[in-house]
């Protein structure tokens, strides 16, 4: 985990988000590491001074968090919210453990309550399986349990407008989902009109053949982006290959959010710097 120097990054880099049809986000990891008020208005004064439109907020003990007050201090300051998570392994519904699979629904659906009170348009992260290392491959049943509970799950998020997007992630976080043709395939599994996926460039760099290919594989299943460098600083200063990425999102259209996820040891928990 490396400290940023968040202030002069935003800056720079959302200076002239408005000319741009994409919504510009950022993760409210950049700002702070709790979510009550006086954290959300740190998180939305800077977002918004800095140009961005969206604050992406983690929702990983969401029945604990406040989706008005949050909803209420970021439209004070014209900003959307998203909302991210993963599982843990006693809530993984990749499981074949039916008790542990309900136990990750009841996580998804306190969640989901949580984004459609902030406001939220986008829940996305790893919503199928434990944001963890697996000792193994997934098995059929666990795939299957998974794609079963998100179908159930996207009929929910539907009603309140809230779009389900499946972050693809590498393999030393999940073992289910770690490109974007294994997320366009299980997305065609799932087979629900509001489950879509989402692509992270820090990810992508770890386990795509490229940018562009990745792009073309999710197709118009893309939903979400997150921008994350080679060594999660400063964009720009690693290896990822954004030309490429971009000029693959221009080609396909591409005009969803693009969200700038990094984390700063400064403000990041101890055990959450852990498993990021």
């Amino acid at each position: 985990m490396c400290e940023i120097a968040t202030e002069s990054f935003v800056v720079v880099a959302a200076a002239e988000s408005r000319a741009y049809s994409n919504p510009l986000g950022v993760h409210s990891l950049v700002w702070c590491g709790e979510w009550d008020e006086a954290a959300a208005r740190r998180a939305a004064v800077g977002s918004a001074a800095a140009g961005f439109n969206l604050v992406e907020i983690p929702a990983f003990d969401a029945a604990r968090l406040d989706g008005r007050m949050t909803r209420r201090v970021l439209e004070e300051h014209g900003l959307a919210a998203a909302t991210s998570l993963g599982l843990t392994l006693d809530s993984d519904i990749s499981s074949e453990d039916k008790e542990v699979v309900a136990r990750g629904v009841a996580a998804l659906e306190d969640a989901l309550r949580f984004s459609a009170d902030a406001g939220a348009r986008h829940m996305c992260g790893i919503l199928y399986s434990a944001l963890a290392k697996y000792p193994g491959p997934p098995t059929a049943a666990g795939r299957a349990n998974a794609a079963a509970a998100l179908r159930g799950l996207a009929s929910k998020a539907s009603d309140l407008g809230v779009a389900l997007c499946l972050e693809v992630v590498n393999r030393y976080e999940t073992n289910l989902l770690n490109t974007a043709a294994q997320a366009a395939a299980f997305v065609d599994e799932v087979d629900h009109p509001n489950v879509f996926i989402h692509l992270d460039t820090y990810h992508m760099h770890i386990e795509e053949v490229s940018m562009g290919a990745a792009v073309q594989a999710a197709g118009s299943r893309l939903r979400y982006i997150h921008m994350g460098e080679s060594h999660r600083g400063y964009l720009g200063t690693g290896s990822v290959d954004f030309q490429g990425l971009f000029e693959a999102l221009a080609a396909a259209g591409y005009a969803g959010p693009i969200t700038f996820e990094s984390f700063s040891s400064a403000v990041v928990s101890e055990q959450l710097s852990n498993t990021l």
